[in-house]
């Protein structure tokens, strides 16, 4: 096992901004580069593998802050927000003990929600006359989105995918939904963030905050182009080759493993 260094938060730094934004679970992706990486204290990982997710935060902040600033997108996002911020709350230390860090879990859930994703696009047909914005949103259903995002506590499900195919099983549709996926990335990760803060911040060491910063510049940069690769990807494919990508991942970690 080794020792992180500022090369391994770089690293899972780019990892973290790939995947974020992506239906391919970004939590999963880092705790398996950690595991082929070796590295070691698993504590402090734990803490960065959530509060990297900053970075990302705040590409979305740059991309979307004007969606962010008007009222009836931003109470549809507190609405969503919600549920996850009770689940949270409840099952923050039981999740961090758990499921953070296990590989087991990931490579199930990677698997899983693959095969979920390849039958739910061959059987979904989008509703052409569903809500065309972001304000045309029921509160009923960004809430039912925010319930959706609670299966993404388990690490590997993916928060980005379980809100989209969510979202999408809602009928609302899928350009719709990924934008307002990444509007409820906001909140739901600061808050993360925040509670892993609050309970962690006064251990770190000036190398691990040293990690946090160059893990957290890098999944800024490296998110901004993941979103945009999202918005061009979905106007000309579904979510299939995702769930492709899934499966094999599981196969190959779990022979690897």
């Amino acid at each position: 096992m080794f020792r992180m260094n500022l090369f391994h938060a770089v690293v899972l730094g780019v990892v973290e901004g790939i995947t974020e934004f992506l239906p391919i679970s970004s939590t999963g992706h880092l705790i398996l580069t950690v595991k082929l990486l070796g590295l070691t204290p698993p504590e402090f990982l734990k803490s960065f593998e959530i509060m990297i997710q900053l970075g990302a935060i705040l590409a979305v902040v740059a991309l979307y802050w004007r969606p962010l600033f008007n009222l009836e997108i931003f109470k549809r996002v507190l609405t969503a927000f919600l549920p996850a911020a009770a689940a949270g709350f409840i099952f923050y230390k039981l999740i961090k003990r758990f499921l953070l860090g296990n590989p087991h879990v990931v490579l199930w859930a990677l698997f899983a929600g693959g095969l979920f994703l390849i039958v739910f696009e061959r059987f979904h047909r989008e509703n052409k006359s569903s809500p065309g914005g972001l304000t045309d949103i029921p509160y009923s259903k960004c809430f039912l989105v925010g319930l959706f995002q609670c299966l993404a506590m388990v690490p590997g499900v993916s928060r980005s995918g379980a809100t989209i195919l969510g979202g999408l099983a809602l009928g609302l549709r899928r350009k719709i939904v990924v934008e307002f996926s990444f509007l409820l990335a906001v909140p739901t990760m600061l808050a993360a963030t925040a509670l892993d803060l609050v309970q962690n911040a006064s251990s770190f060491s000036r190398n691990q905050i040293e990690f946090l910063l160059a893990g957290g510049i890098t999944s800024f940069v490296v998110a901004i182009l993941s979103i945009r690769f999202l918005l061009r990807f979905i106007r000309l494919h579904s979510f299939i080759p995702f769930g492709v990508y899934r499966i094999a991942v599981a196969l190959w970690f779990w022979l690897l493993l």
